[in-house]
């Protein structure tokens, strides 16, 4: 008895008489999607490299006592302005103050003044551009009273404030929020104007929901990725402005580690001791840069018109 032959589904498919062509073989292997953190890294290299630069930098400023520091305010007359060695990795001011140890101190009131300004400002400029940018009765006076902040310069506006107050760490964050503020409320009051027109804010408005439920459930969500890519820039911000404040005088007291005292009192020596102002200057730029890196990727993987697929 004969075997009956096995006829594959395209065979039993095609009609008597016709010939199928075979099936082309693969010539490109197939695209896996990168999944989990490790994928996301992979796709955002920008942002994983700044928020790297970032953390490293935070945990200098925690862990600043156990990397080999001294007293960043003890005076050592007898040490002072003494070279980079492996004594003094940094070497020592006027005062015979550590560098190192100043400049590691320094940048905990970089990152608290940065992160401090960033989160106070877009919390209460989103507050405000949500408010001006839905009731339409409160824009004109509230955009009116941001325009004429936004007239005067960030740094110029910070100064006259803390003019008004004495230095410190807290008046600093405030000086600078307050000049901050009017940005992050029309960047949000931009967008608010663009969501009150979509379909389902009308759709809730004509099935009668209140507005505060409806800024809080549909227009608030809308905002989050915005405000959170302007906050990484008023942050970058922030440090560079408490460094001018501190530079110039009128920022934290003198007695305080931070970047901008550290150059500001080694400016007189810059052209015999340039270390003195380099090594706060370096970390400063490094931290700002990073800080920006981690605003550009958010920008990327947050808008779906620039979001890699793969």
């Amino acid at each position: 008895m004969a075997s009956a032959s096995v006829l594959s589904p395209l065979d039993a498919a095609t009609p008597p008489g016709v010939a199928a062509a075979a099936p082309l073989p693969d010539v490109l292997p197939p695209v896996k999607p990168r999944k989990g953190f490790i994928g996301f890294l992979r796709r955002n290299p920008t942002m994983a490299f700044g928020a790297g630069l970032l953390l490293l930098m935070v945990l200098v400023a925690i862990f600043a006592p156990l990397l080999g520091t001294v007293d960043p305010t003890a005076l050592a007359p007898a040490k002072r302005t003494r070279e980079p060695s492996a004594l003094y990795w940094f070497g020592t001011d006027m005062l015979g103050r550590d560098v190192y140890s100043r400049v590691l101190y320094g940048a905990r009131v970089s990152l608290i003044v940065g992160f401090s300004v960033a989160i106070l400002s877009s919390v209460v400029g989103l507050t405000i551009g949500m408010v001006s940018g839905y009731v339409r009765l409160l824009d004109s006076v509230i955009m009116r009273v941001m325009d004429g902040l936004m007239s005067i310069p960030p740094i110029l506006l910070a100064i006259a404030l803390m003019a008004l107050t004495r230095g410190s760490v807290q008046n600093v964050i405030i000086a600078i929020t307050i000049a901050e503020i009017p940005r992050v409320s029309r960047l949000v009051r931009g967008v608010v104007l663009s969501l009150r027109e979509q379909p389902y804010v009308e759709a809730a408005v004509a099935a009668g929901t209140r507005t505060p439920a409806i800024i809080l459930r549909h227009i608030l969500p809308n905002t989050l990725a915005p405000i959170t890519v302007q906050a990484t820039y008023i942050c970058a911000a922030a440090m560079i402005t408490e460094a001018i404040l501190s530079f110039i005088g009128a920022g934290t007291p003198p007695i305080i580690p931070s970047w901008g005292n550290i150059m500001a009192e080694g400016r007189a020596l810059w052209q015999v001791k340039p270390y003195i102002v380099f090594f706060p200057a370096v970390f400063l730029s490094i931290t700002v840069l990073a800080v920006n890196l981690l605003g550009d990727g958010l920008r990327d993987a947050l808008d779906p018109r620039m979001a890699k697929r793969l």
